[in-house]
């Protein structure tokens, strides 16, 4: 597969966080993604009261509204700051606790607990911790995770889908020569390889 220089692209936390402070988040969609929108019937498969997990999930207007549907929301973002505006911006009451399992972590949950969103790296997550989920929403995760971390976030992902999940995968098509990334360009073949 050929993802031209991309593939030894490394975006570090630190970047992520700094991105997060400097306000430069054109990845965010304040009215929410026209996809899920799209294909939501193909995401719950007519199934109400899923669990449904949102990968390197920022600020994103979905969780609320899938929330106020009737689901239960897990997400985990590096960025407290995301979190936090998350809950500020639906004027959402949250408490704050720590993971035990994981030094450092934070968990924010509304105090409706439908949403619980995890403040840490993806990678110190696992289903003994977050449990598993019927849906996954991935509008950026695969596309932001660096070249060399796809495998390693694809496994995880697969431990936390419960046997009859569904994932709902967004990604970018554009010559991986002219753009650095992240969004990182990852072709349909290895999407194919990646999750089989």
């Amino acid at each position: 597969t050929d993802i031209g220089s991309q593939k030894d692209r490394v975006v570090s936390e630190e970047e992520w966080l700094q991105k997060w402070e400097m306000g430069n988040i054109g990845f965010h969609k304040e009215q929410g993604h026209p996809l899920l929108q799209k294909y939501l019937d193909v995401l719950l498969n007519g199934r109400s009261g899923l669990r449904i997990f949102f990968p390197l999930c920022g600020k994103a207007v979905e969780m609320k509204w899938l929330a106020d549907m009737g689901h239960s929301v897990v997400g985990v973002e590096i960025s407290e700051q995301a979190l936090k505006d998350f809950f500020a911006e639906h004027s959402l009451p949250c408490c704050e606790e720590p993971v035990p399992e994981i030094s450092g972590a934070k968990r924010l949950q509304s105090t409706s607990g439908n949403i619980s969103l995890y403040c840490c790296s993806i990678y110190d997550l696992s289903s003994s911790i977050v449990g598993k989920f019927d849906a996954v929403w991935d509008r950026g995760a695969l596309v932001a995770v660096n070249p060399r971390d796809r495998q390693r976030y694809v496994s995880l992902m697969m431990t936390l889908m419960e046997k009859n999940s569904s994932c709902l995968l967004v990604t970018v098509s554009y010559d991986p020569n002219k753009h650095k990334g992240p969004p990182f360009y990852v072709p349909e073949s290895e999407i194919k390889c990646l999750f089989g």
